[in-house]
């Protein structure tokens, strides 16, 4: 495996481990992924200290793909566990239950759904599919459909209900993203279908009646409890999803050009974290300016130019920020008012 790709692998799979045994073993293990995810990644952030400077554009990264298998596998693996843990299955307590909740949660929030995010830009089509499922299996299955269709092409502007103008709090847009990408989305295909580019089966089947069938599945693992921990779960990983969207795009527009033409999307429509520790748990999704400019470009090689707009904090710490906007408004509006000097 490539150095770098070695560096996500270990950062990656650690929780991995702690949250399989955790669930089924309970005990100190719930804690020790609880504090992975949370209190050491954001010591290790601060340890680390800032990268800087652009990736590695031209090197192939083959281990890449074999580290979002792997991920992909634990996740379905560690969400079966979870359920079965959440609704009582392995004997643990109410607080093991609540501390397990949070940390497979955070979890299949930050990594899951960051490594489904690489899997859905990948040609191949096994990958593809692969990440779709994942995002279903999140009850959030138009959000392939509607990042790659909508999210990429209108990114800044208002055609893309995944992003946030200023003055917009996160509870106005969280409603409004969910729902509005679901129709984008679904236009989107539409229009994909009406123009003769692909003539399978609508993927908005496979997410309504995937989304469906996981429920059914939770419900035969672990009854009535087993779908209400499941729809928790995928709520809590959907709610980090649109965090992101939030975070990551705040403020930022694309302007109106003569003739009416929209302004390219440039590294100047995302905001960026450079936190080291952080990034390798989310598979370099913090680098975001570099991922909308090059879509394709797989995750280690990612970097962030000089001058992009940088968040002042983690990518995680700005998204619990953003649930306070009274916080959230002064913080970045100083950060807006500093990119317009």
């Amino acid at each position: 495996m490539h150095k770098r790709v070695s560096y996500f692998a270990v950062v990656c799979l650690i929780p991995v481990v702690l949250l399989a045994i955790g669930g089924v073993m309970g005990g100190a293990w719930i804690w020790a992924a609880w504090a992975y995810l949370t209190l050491f990644t954001l010591l290790m952030d601060q340890l680390t200290g800032l990268a800087t400077g652009p990736g590695a554009p031209d090197r192939e990264f083959p281990a890449a793909d074999g580290l979002l298998l792997i991920l992909a596998a634990a996740h379905f693996g560690l969400l079966g566990v979870a359920i079965a843990a959440l609704s009582g299955g392995f004997g643990h307590s109410a607080l093991e239950k609540l501390v397990l909740f949070f940390s497979f949660g955070l979890f299949f929030g930050q990594v899951s759904n960051s490594n489904a995010h690489e899997l859905i830009h990948r040609s191949r089509a096994p990958l593809y599919h692969l990440g779709k499922w994942v995002f279903v299996s999140h009850l959030f299955g138009h959000h392939v459909s509607a990042h790659r269709l909508v999210h990429h092409r209108h990114v800044g502007t208002v055609q893309d209900p995944n992003s946030a103008p200023v003055g917009m709090g996160f509870y106005q847009f969280m409603p409004r993203a969910w729902w509005g990408s679901f129709i984008a989305g679904l236009h989107a295909e539409n229009r994909v279908r009406r123009a003769g580019e692909y003539s399978g089966v609508h993927p908005y089947f496979s997410y309504i009646v995937g989304g469906v069938t996981m429920l059914i599945a939770a419900g035969l693992i672990a009854g009535w409890g087993g779908v209400l921990a499941y729809i928790g779960l995928a709520g809590y990983a959907t709610v980090q999803l649109l965090l992101s969207d939030y975070v990551q795009h705040y403020g930022l527009r694309r302007q109106t050009l003569a003739g009416g033409k929209t302004q390219a999307v440039t590294q100047a429509h995302s905001w960026n974290a450079p936190q080291r520790f952080s990034s390798l748990l989310m598979l370099n999704a913090p680098r975001h300016s570099d991922h909308h400019a090059h879509p394709a470009r797989p995750f280690p090689a990612l970097g962030l130019a000089h001058g992009v707009p940088t968040l002042p904090h983690s990518l995680a710490v700005m998204a619990v920020i953003a649930l306070m906007p009274r916080r959230w408004r002064p913080i970045m509006d100083r950060q807006l008012a500093a990119l317009e000097k």
